[in-house]
């Protein structure tokens, strides 16, 4: 598994950027206290909290060429500010992507960094970075009633990784024991996003056939299919929308699909 990404190590930097700006409109706009539904045992200001957090854990990480893991205690404003103030909540969030995206671009994506995953670079860390602020961003949307879409490229390459990583073996180990409720013959899963780019290929055939899961790019008939916009069955996939919304369709054995969705709540 090489979680090859199909955005250059600059885009992902600029995307970062625009991602953190896009989640701080609506965390500026927005009550702080308030619940995240999908995310509920959290407020809208411990969200963003833990999007800051993020950001600065691997702005570190990048910045110091990390060969382990980092203590949080060594993460420099790791916690945010004291206090309740907006405005320097705003302020944090600001320069934490800041300082994390200029480490990325200082590295370039090539650059030996300590991640979870068998990729030891910080090419890793924009991509993945990318992605999570993405999806933070979508729970910060539901909470606040905002609006949520992601730019086509974006939205395919976040679910191609979230494919990616269910198929690595740390991951793939959570299937032991589970094969009966999973896998088997036939048990296959389309991703067709309606409203992308042709060149685009954003459509997934999810395999759940062997005793881990494959993925393939293709237009390919499955035991269920998933369809709707991109950036809402993106959130399905993660999810942040529920696979009964009238935004997207479900044809065929639903139950395969609910029950895989149940197994990758990871994200």
């Amino acid at each position: 598994m090489t979680l090859q990404g199909s955005l250059a190590h600059e885009e992902y930097c600029a995307q970062l950027l625009a991602e953190t700006d896009a989640f701080r409109e609506i965390v500026r706009h927005a009550d702080l206290s308030v619940t995240v539904p999908t995310c509920p045992d959290w407020t809208l200001a411990d969200l963003a909290r833990h999007v800051g957090g993020a950001h600065r854990w691997v702005g570190t990480l990048v910045a110091r060429r990390a060969t382990k893991n980092v203590d949080d205690a060594d993460i420099p404003e790791g916690d945010g500010p004291a206090g309740d103030d907006p405005a320097a909540l705003d302020a944090w969030l600001a320069e934490g992507a800041e300082r994390t995206v200029a480490a990325l671009r200082e590295a370039g994506p090539d650059t030996e960094v300590w991640t979870w995953s068998p990729v030891q670079r910080a090419g890793f860390w924009a991509r993945r970075m990318t992605h999570e602020t993405v999806i933070h961003r979508a729970d910060a949307a539901l909470a606040a009633g905002a609006a949520f879409d992601v730019p086509a490229p974006v939205a395919a390459d976040c679910l191609e990784e979230w494919l990616q990583i269910c198929e690595l073996p740390v991951v793939a180990e959570r299937f032991t024991g589970r094969g009966k409720e999973l896998f088997g013959p036939g048990r296959t899963l389309h991703v067709h996003a309606t409203d992308a780019p042709p060149g685009l290929n954003a459509e997934w055939l999810l395999d759940l056939t062997g005793e881990t899961p494959t993925h393939r790019r293709t237009h390919e008939k499955a035991a269920v299919a998933l369809r709707g916009p991109l950036s809402d069955v993106l959130r399905v996939v993660y999810r942040r929308l529920p696979a009964d919304s009238d935004r997207v369709e479900v044809l065929g054995e639903r139950e395969l699909l609910d029950r895989w969705l149940a197994w990758a709540s990871f994200g």
